[in-house]
């Protein structure tokens, strides 16, 4: 039977909807581990609540995301979600030639979601139950200028979750959770001119970040039967 309180790791939890997913489940009653590279803005998230832990977390360093998993096997036993959503968004045409930011989207979006999994993955198999919830973006479904990149990240994100959830037996739960325009600091990541003013004209009708922990709320407290695959959460003003 599945728990009723579980153990949640959550990355990219510094802020936007990490911060919103750890917050929320922590209401719930869930025993959150929170992740991120910002040790300051993780102190501050800790002190929301008794049921938050934070450990600093880099998800382009393998090591670090096996010791984030390890560690809260070590606290609490077991782990029983693990929300992948670490994430950067520095948008640019291809011919600007950012090729850093490429990498950096490369190792953060794809790399930093394999280490997830190749950390819990274990974990789960171990103990015969597991749920991987996976953030990706409408952009895994749609190219636009500027977006050629970022694009490919998320649909590979959406690729491997996908492919996990076919490899896997049934005691493994797979979800990925595909946000639309989103409250965030991930445009003043962009450092395109072009690029930031177009990102800020396209998130005028942001909605807030917990409008994406409740769909990942909604998603983890389903039966052990049933499992939630995509859950495409937008403005309803966002029409792409």
């Amino acid at each position: 039977m599945e728990p009723t309180t579980k153990v949640v790791l959550v990355t990219g939890a510094s802020s936007g909807i990490g911060e919103a997913v750890a917050l929320r489940l922590a209401e719930e009653g869930h025993q959150i581990v929170a992740g991120a590279r910002r040790q300051e803005r993780l102190d501050a998230l800790a002190r929301h609540h008794d049921n938050i832990r934070v450990r600093r977390l880099d998800v382009t360093e393998r090591a670090d995301v096996a010791a984030f998993v390890s560690s809260a096997v070590d606290e609490f036993g077991r782990v029983d979600v693990l929300v992948n959503n670490a994430g950067v968004m520095p948008l640019s045409r291809l011919d600007a030639l950012l090729v850093d930011e490429w990498d950096r989207m490369l190792d953060v979006n794809v790399r930093g979601l394999l280490h997830g999994i190749a950390a819990a993955l274990p974990v789960f198999q171990r103990q015969r139950g597991g749920h991987v919830v996976t953030v990706a973006s409408v952009g895994a479904h749609e190219v636009v200028p500027t977006s050629a990149v970022y694009s490919a990240t998320k649909f590979a994100a959406w690729a491997i979750t996908e492919g996990l959830r076919l490899e896997a037996d049934p005691s493994l739960r797979v979800t990925t959770i595909t946000p639309g325009v989103v409250e965030s600091e991930l445009a003043e990541t962009i450092s395109d001119p072009g690029a930031r003013a177009a990102m800020r004209e396209y998130r005028r009708n942001a909605i807030p970040p917990d409008a994406i922990a409740r769909a990942v709320s909604f998603a983890i407290a389903q039966p052990a039967d049933v499992d939630v695959n995509e859950i495409i959460v937008r403005p309803t003003r966002q029409r792409a």
